[in-house]
């Protein structure tokens, strides 16, 4: 049994002072809740350190929205995975539909950042996902298939402890749209078939697959209910601790 997984990515919202009321309303939130499901918070690299000062000694993770892939040099506007470390990081996201439909994210860049987090010990998310053009021209499996082995084909079996995916269809996300519970569900068994393939059946059976894309407390039960769909990485409704802390509650009785 894959234990649940819920990562709130704040995006560009959030800054210190914002970050240290909502990283205290959801740490408080799982307080006293049973320890059933992985919480996991992503807030802007400015908040980082004060997310993670409120977050100390709590159940709830600490993870990135990016990382760039040499370790320091003249890379001006870039953060290496040692410096997220240093900032209390846990986690890092690679490779969301919006760094790749807006500042030129492509399957190579996505490998890069992801290796070079797993080998300063960062634990990683990486995203995957099709444009509604893509679904519209029935290339949602051709998509996601070149997404996932172009970016986690070559990890070793040892990596693979340390990565999770997300599949989030990109006209989902952000739009009030949600994929149905089979639709995601359909993906997820793909993506699981190909990590088989890849890696193990145990490996297959172990790595947890994220859904992302307009989850909400409505929403998040039924979509949860699904056999390979492992957890949700929350966009706009992990940006209030009730809604978020509802979607951990859903997860908490899947």
């Amino acid at each position: 049994m894959r234990r649940p997984f819920i990562a709130g990515n704040w995006k560009m919202h959030c800054g210190p002072s914002q970050a240290r009321d909502l990283a205290l309303a959801i740490r408080n939130g799982v307080l006293g809740s049973p320890d059933v499901v992985d919480v996991l918070v992503c807030p802007p690299f400015v908040s980082l350190a004060a997310a993670a000062e409120i977050l100390a000694g709590s159940t709830v993770q600490l993870g990135a929205q990016n990382v760039f892939w040499e370790e320091k040099g003249a890379w001006t506007g870039e953060v290496a995975a040692a410096m997220l470390l240093d900032s209390g990081c846990q986690w890092v996201l690679a490779g969301h539909s919006e760094r790749r439909q807006f500042f030129g994210e492509t399957d190579e860049t996505v490998a890069k950042r992801l290796h070079a987090a797993l080998a300063a010990g960062l634990k990683v998310i990486v995203c995957v996902g099709e444009t509604l053009e893509e679904r519209e021209a029935d290339q949602t499996a051709a998509v996601v298939t070149r997404q996932v082995r172009g970016a986690v084909g070559a990890l070793s079996m040892q990596d693979w402890n340390s990565v999770s995916l997300a599949y989030e269809p990109v006209w989902a996300i952000g739009t009030g749209r949600v994929a149905t519970p089979e639709q995601a569900q359909e993906v997820h068994h793909l993506i699981r078939d190909l990590i088989g393939e890849m890696a193990s059946q145990a490996t297959q059976e172990a790595v947890r697959i994220l859904y992302g894309g307009s989850v909400k407390p409505g929403n998040a039960a039924e979509l949860l209910s699904k056999a390979d769909v492992d957890g949700a990485l929350v966009g706009g409704a992990s940006l209030q601790a009730a809604d978020f802390l509802g979607i951990i509650a859903a997860a908490s009785g899947s």
